[in-house]
């Protein structure tokens, strides 16, 4: 049986490494009769391989697309082909790659071969990205990534050391938490997770956090907020000052399209409208940026914002050298 299983899988390799094979070439390479390869093409149809067969001059037996995708074989090149990918994948700017990149990543952490490892490591730490917007200091090691993903899905309690927002290099605490969901907002990436100590959802940024430790303490299922909502606000409104809500019109899908999401929430509010949630130091500069969108809007939130309007306004003109009286003078106070 052993042996058996072994020619199987050298079968599979076989198919995988070229388009067709006539039934005596896999014969020869096999060392087995071809009435021996029919079987064996019959167990990996099986399994679940959709291996074809055509008849006539240039046919032979192909590996062809089903409609699952079944267990592929790698050899080494191959494995640290795609493990490199799959790193440089999770920072990279396709829409919607980085997250299934990371739960493909930890899935092959967990077969990649040690003597592997250092290839990996080797290529991307020699790899840089042409990409000047990225902080050097905001980079998650692959690592951090793997673990938590990981630990999402078994599930289990983790502990890592979390570096404050404006503290010291050294300033680390230590945080329990029970893992939910790996968010990522333009180019960070923040864990939602269920905070032990303080017994309350938190998010995390995952270029600071130290090495994650996983306990090998399961936990069960809780009740949890829609994580990609959870995090939106995180981000954009609960560490300012001042939180400001502006109606635009025009539909959410336009607006989001303009507005990273790491910088605002944004609601619909009827078809051709929306709501527009951010933070900041104040409410001039959430509307500041609203109007550079040039769609019609209009504050709502906080009561009173319109005097720190006016001001602003009054403060563009002087850049521009003229006053409200001006001839071309656009500008009037916001209506209430």
């Amino acid at each position: 049986m052993a042996e058996t299983l072994r020619r199987v899988l050298r079968l599979l390799n076989l198919l995988q490494s070229r388009p067709v094979w006539t039934g005596t070439e896999l014969a020869a390479e096999l060392g087995v009769t071809t009435r021996s390869v029919r079987r064996d093409v019959q167990r990996l149809r099986d399994l679940g391989y959709p291996v074809s067969a055509e008849q006539g001059v240039g046919g032979g037996y192909l590996l062809a697309a089903g409609r699952a995708l079944p267990p592929l074989l790698l050899d080494d090149d191959e494995a640290i082909a795609v493990a490199v990918g799959l790193r440089l994948a999770t920072g990279g700017s396709v829409g919607g790659v980085g997250e299934a990149a990371v739960r493909a990543m930890a899935k092959l952490d967990q077969v990649l071969p040690s003597r592997l490892r250092g290839s990996v490591d080797a290529v991307v730490q020699s790899t840089v990205s042409l990409d000047g917007s990225r902080d050097v200091a905001e980079t998650v090691s692959a690592e951090t990534l793997v673990d938590v993903a990981r630990a999402i899905r078994t599930p289990e309690r983790i502990v890592f050391a979390y570096a404050k927002a404006y503290g010291a290099e050294s300033d680390l605490a230590e945080r329990r938490a029970e893992p939910y969901r790996l968010v990522s907002a333009g180019r960070r990436w923040y864990l939602m997770a269920y905070d032990v100590d303080r017994e309350d959802w938190r998010t995390f940024r995952l270029d600071r956090m130290g090495p994650v430790r996983r306990t090998g303490w399961r936990f069960p299922a809780r009740g949890a907020p829609d994580p990609v909502e959870f995090v939106g606000k995180a981000i954009s409104q609960r560490p300012y000052p001042a939180v400001t809500k502006i109606r635009i019109e025009a539909p959410a899908e336009t607006v989001r399209a303009r507005v990273p999401a790491a910088a605002a929430t944004i609601e619909p509010d009827g078809p051709d409208a929306c709501v527009l949630t951010a933070g900041a130091s104040s409410s001039d500069f959430v509307a500041f940026h609203v109007a550079r969108l040039g769609l019609p809007a209009r504050i709502l939130e906080p009561v009173g914002a319109g005097v720190d309007l006016q001001r602003l306004g009054r403060q563009l003109l002087d850049m521009a050298g003229e006053r409200p009286g001006d001839a071309g003078g656009q500008f009037a106070p916001p209506s209430p």
